[in-house]
């Protein structure tokens, strides 16, 4: 059995990351009953001995002790870390695995990138590589984070770069939360661009994620549950509900329902790498099949059941329904339309009590409806898992290597030069009122190439 590593960076990986730990210890207490530390709970989770001094002895076998999740948080504020180790999951989190500063990247990939990189190089590395250590089979890092803010942004680009050179059989998969056209952070459109050069040049494989997409997905729940569509319900101290019980309105973003919606994303993404199946699929299959040239590495996500919230009680969905769900736009993660595009590949990762038989006819079916390159007709993978999500009888995960991300990245590129045509000034985005150690000054040039960037990233994907 091989383990992964979770890296979250900034607040928003954070906080999906919290989300994402909390889902998978409900998962496998819903399947491992009798509390012994088997193969699956020990591809993301350690099992220590707290009475032995130090890190802790680890145990390889028999009863659970105490779970520490194989996972290293980043954020140069502390405010949310700090939140996280006085919450229910305190006692999760390895307290010597964890880096913050006070100051915070005020939005600024140059800050991020530049400053607290150099500055936390050395912290970071040498935990990394004691999470490496205490892997028997180390294969993946998950690195969560967002592309409009400045830590994850920019100091969760420098982490790619230093995994490349430190780790370079170690598979990165990166979920990179987009920015929508809405965002309060004025410089967002900056650290996004420039935090893509680096997701081309340094990720095996980005899932890209958009915030109005997210969304749209919790003000569809509202709009079920309000219209009591389908007999839908919400448990009283639901996610998309507020402290009050009333449903949160329209205007209000339920940032923890949002991030949830991510966190099952990761849950079935590693499903086969947790759980037995007649058809398992491991992480490094998804690189090697559906990533044809290294820098053609987005992957278009679309999850069915879409409410997989374990809150939210809404009948389950036709399996041949749940397949033609998961091509159409309103299940995608991000606003897209695969079926309208051309698909490189497409991976199929089902769970529950699904027969192989069933995923191929319903391939079949939708296969005269989508249209691949032609040198890849036959560009599918498959995976089945039989252990369902919690609360589910059986759920979809659908990622596509498609040429629907095109107007996304395009979107993004006309945000950079709505704000660069009018000269918005690049102090948001430049060194040049904070303090730079000598060593860092051949740096403060670097961000004075954003526009050069820009166009070298429309270049590759207009």
């Amino acid at each position: 059995m091989t383990q992964s590593v979770v890296v979250q960076v900034g607040q928003c990986g954070n906080q999906i990351g919290c989300c994402f730990w909390d889902l998978a210890l409900r998962e496998h207490a819903a399947v491992n009953q009798k509390g012994i530390y088997d193969e699956a709970i020990s591809s993301f989770f350690r099992n220590v001995d707290t009475r032995v001094v130090g890190d802790g002895g680890s145990i390889s076998k028999g009863k659970i002790c105490s779970l520490k999740a194989r996972a290293v948080l980043i954020d140069m504020e502390e405010g949310v870390v700090n939140e996280i180790l006085q919450g229910p999951l305190r006692d999760v989190f390895d307290t010597k695995q964890l880096i913050t500063d006070i100051s915070g990247s005020g939005n600024n990939w140059a800050v991020g990138h530049r400053v607290f990189g150099s500055l936390y190089q050395d912290q970071i590395l040498e935990k990394l590589r004691k999470s490496a250590e205490h892997c028997d089979c180390l294969q993946c890092f998950f690195i969560i984070h967002s592309m409009g803010g400045g830590t994850g942004s920019g100091l969760g680009t420098f982490l790619l770069k230093m995994l490349e050179d430190e780790f370079p059989e170690v598979y990165r998969f990166v979920t990179s939360i987009y920015p929508s056209g809405e965002d309060d952070v004025i410089t967002s459109p900056y650290n996004s661009i420039l935090a893509m050069k680096e997701l081309n040049e340094h990720a095996d494989c980005v899932l890209p994620i958009d915030n109005q997409s997210l969304f749209d997905i919790i003000s569809k729940i509202d709009l079920m549950v309000n219209s009591g569509k389908l007999g839908t319900t919400v448990k009283p101290k639901s996610l998309v509900t507020s402290s009050s019980g009333a449903l949160k309105t329209q205007h209000k973003k339920p940032f923890d329902a949002m991030n949830n919606i991510v966190a099952n994303l990761l849950l079935n993404l590693t499903s086969s790498a947790r759980f037995e199946g007649s058809l398992n699929m491991d992480l490094n299959e998804i690189s090697m099949n559906l990533v044809p040239f290294p820098q053609l590495h987005y992957l278009v996500s679309s999850l069915t059941p879409l409410y997989t919230l374990t809150d939210v009680n809404i009948p389950p969905r036709r399996l041949d329904q749940m397949f033609s769900d998961a091509f159409s736009k309103d299940h995608q993660l991000l606003r897209a339309d695969p079926k309208h595009s051309l698909y490189l590949a497409c991976a199929l990762m089902v769970r529950g009590n699904v027969q192989i038989s069933d995923l191929r006819r319903n391939i079949e079916r939708l296969k005269p409806s989508l249209q691949f390159v032609s040198w890849n007709q036959e560009g599918w993978k498959t995976s089945l898992c039989s252990i369902p999500p919690v609360g589910h009888s059986h759920s979809l995960l659908a990622l596509a290597n498609n040429t629907c991300v095109k107007p996304t990245f395009m979107e993004l590129k006309e945000r950079f030069m709505r704000l660069y045509k009018k000269k918005l000034p690049f102090s948001l985005v430049t060194l040049s009122d904070i303090p730079i150690p000598h060593d860092l000054e051949q740096g403060v040039h670097f961000v004075a190439c954003t526009r050069h960037f820009s166009f070298q990233i429309s270049g590759r994907f207009l």
